[in-house]
């Protein structure tokens, strides 16, 4: 679990660019506070920042590796972890032993080197046998070729950018946008990706904030050549092979969900130091705790909450932790806490994502850090298995789906004459759309007559559906809960869930791992029908089904909770109104935004006679952003990671 970073030059000038690169390494030092190096020949140089979790004496990188003739023909730089390396290994020793005579096939213990033996025996088929997350280089100095790659779901993050200069690559944009020059490029603003952000909540991939730095798709490689564009292949696309339910079959069918999760735990235990487990007290991380549990007698769990009833989970978290038998840890988050960590945050980050969620999630992995060096999590469970509540959706609008196509648009058209906050109204515009009009996923914040009220260059054709049309069109045929399952899997899930996972915790040199983003436990999921996701009564049903001798009782049939965000209050309060009206007067985004009808916005807010909040915090977190990364005016104090070598 590391930073990576690294330039391909076009004209063999890679050695110009090893100290602006081991420099540029210092903005990602939260990522691996353990070790730094860097490697290079006349054509890269890449450089690497180490959190030392396996293999802590050895496995040290950029890795270099190679068959016997050619000992260090590759240089890897990874971050990540494969879980299943110990197959690998033995898999590679049992079938190349011969090649080696009585040389050792692997100089370390660690996972590195059995990613370059997987690619350099497999080809780019190798990403396909890995479980696990990771974003990875691999650099082959025979073919002088670069293989990028990153992991089935997006967990770990990979940037590039490309320009007549050659291919600047990393773990976080941050240290990117310093080898810009090199590159040949500037860092202009996308005012398509902005747009997109508005909507979304996040920015959707590939793009980022900035026009000439994108990110390698999940589920993706590329190949690089010096002087030439990235080559991209998409390797992997979930296909969701529904497999219905026979009489008698239940049973057996929640045994291997059950199974599958028990071996993903086991696989994700794998360290050599302490391993914690996030838990907020709802179903997904109290089954992988408790499953952990049988692993370590001795897991510390960890969650957090706020002081305002109603926003927290301590309880029933900490509930759940006394059920398991797990010592329990928690961080209550104050309001001024909030604030004064927001601009920090943000330069985590890199683009701004507006999930509040994302701040208490930041406080507990620093809390966790104290004692671990690892945690678990439950992320992904929701958009495997079915648990959003808008899953129940394609339930309630199925009177809808009966009516023919004029009827329909005479509700849509009904729906806009009643007034706001009427009951039914809703329900009626909804009903009126089809599935690819009304869903873009579990950000929706601002109708389109809101959004041009306060963006200054709003575009009515940069839509969501710039983002979900390709994926609607890939699920054609699939039942409307699958649908939305796999558009969350290519939106959601990997432009907020992960990278606030991804990004908070890497903040305090943590590592997380995501037992439920597994290919084994993905192969019973995708399998489910309809009727095992989603009832009138709840959501996950088969997911509860196989976890009832796993979770607490007072845990399984739990309504969703995570770690909310009192913000519809604090907006309306001392805690974050004058805060955010002062990042509002002191913004420089007049040219982007119309800070004067922001500022009504917050008012109405204040007033109650509107809730603004999501939309408000949306623009506050690109205020912020920009404040940051544009106008050099927020200046947030990083400090140096210290932690205790005993973790």
């Amino acid at each position: 679990m590391c930073g990576l970073l690294g330039f391909l030059a076009s004209n063999k000038a890679a050695p110009d660019t090893v100290d602006q690169v081991y420099n540029a390494l210092h903005c990602v030092r939260h990522r691996g506070p353990d070790e730094r190096g860097t490697w290079h020949d006349q054509h890269l140089v890449v450089g690497f920042n180490r959190l030392s979790i396996i293999d802590i004496e050895h496995s040290h990188q950029p890795l270099r590796w190679g068959p016997p003739e050619a000992p260090e023909r590759y240089a890897l730089t990874f971050n990540g972890e494969i879980y299943n390396y110990v197959e690998l290994r033995a898999q590679i020793e049992q079938a190349h032993a011969a090649e080696f005579d009585d040389q050792r096939i692997f100089r370390t213990e660690g996972d590195g080197e059995a990613i370059v033996a997987a690619f350099h025996y497999w080809g780019p088929a190798a990403v396909q046998r890995l479980r696990g997350m990771f974003a990875f280089a691999i650099w082959d100095t025979e073919t002088r070729e670069l293989f990028l790659a990153r992991d089935p779901f997006g967990i770990k993050p990979l940037f590039l950018a490309t320009g007549p200069g050659g291919t600047a690559f990393g773990s976080e944009k941050k240290s990117l946008l310093e080898l810009l020059p090199a590159v040949g490029l500037n860092d202009s603003l996308d005012p398509r990706a902005l747009e997109h952000y508005t909507v979304l909540q996040y920015v959707p991939e590939p793009e980022t904030l900035h026009r000439d730095i994108v990110r390698l798709e999940s589920g993706s490689y590329a190949t690089v050549r010096p002087g030439a564009e990235p080559a991209t292949i998409r390797y992997f696309t979930p296909t969701f092979p529904v497999r219905p339910f026979t009489p008698g079959s239940a049973a057996s069918r929640y045994r291997e969900i059950a199974a599958a999760l028990e071996d993903s735990v086991a696989k994700h235990m794998r360290a050599d130091v302490t391993v914690g487990s996030f838990l907020s007290g709802g179903i997904d991380s109290t089954a992988v705790a408790a499953l952990a549990m049988r692993h370590n007698p001795k897991l510390i769990t960890f969650t957090t909450g706020f002081e305002r009833a109603g926003y927290s989970e301590v309880d029933v978290a900490a509930e759940s932790a006394a059920a398991i038998g797990a010592r329990h840890v928690v961080k209550v988050v104050s309001p001024s806490e909030f604030i004064q960590a927001i601009p920090e945050i943000v330069w985590y980050l890199d683009d701004p994502v507006a999930d509040p969620a994302l701040v208490p999630l930041y406080f507990v992995a620093k809390e966790a850090r104290k004692h671990v060096k690892v945690v678990l999590s439950g992320e992904g469970a929701d958009e495997l298995f079915g648990g959003y509540t808008i899953y129940r959706e394609p339930l309630s609008l199925k009177p809808f789906e009966k009516l023919p196509r004029r009827l329909r648009a005479l509700a849509g058209a009904l729906s806009e004459r009643i007034p706001e906050g009427t009951r039914g109204k809703s329900l009626l515009h909804r009903g009126s759309l089809t599935l690819e009009q009304r869903y873009y996923g579990n950000a929706r914040s601002f109708s389109d007559a809101q959004l041009r009220a306060v963006l200054r260059d709003f575009r009515p054709e940069w839509t969501h559906q710039d983002v979900t049309a390709p994926l609607y069109d890939r699920s054609r045929g699939w039942d409307p809960v699958t649908r939305m399952q796999h558009l969350d899997l290519f939106t959601w899930l990997r432009g907020d869930i992960l990278v606030k996972a991804d990004k908070m915790t890497m903040a305090n040199s943590l590592e997380l791992r995501v037992p439920f983003l597994d290919a084994e436990v993905l192969a019973v999921a995708e399998r489910l029908p309809f009727d095992q996701k989603i009832t009138k009564e709840t959501t996950k049903y088969a997911l509860r089904q196989a976890l009832g001798q796993i979770v607490p009782p007072h845990v399984l049939n739990r309504a969703k909770l995570g770690f909310p965000v009192p913000l519809r209050h604090w907006l309306r309060g001392t805690e974050l109104y004058d805060w955010a009206q002062q990042q509002i007067v002191e913004s420089r985004t007049d040219h982007l935004l119309d800070k004067s009808a922001i500022s009504e916005m917050l008012v109405a807010h204040r007033a109650g006679t509107s809730d603004h909040s999501r939309r408000l915090w949306t623009l506050l977190m690109f205020m912020v952003w920009h404040g940051i990364f544009v106008e050099d005016r927020i200046k947030p104090d990083i400090q140096e990671p210290v932690y205790p070598v005993s973790l």
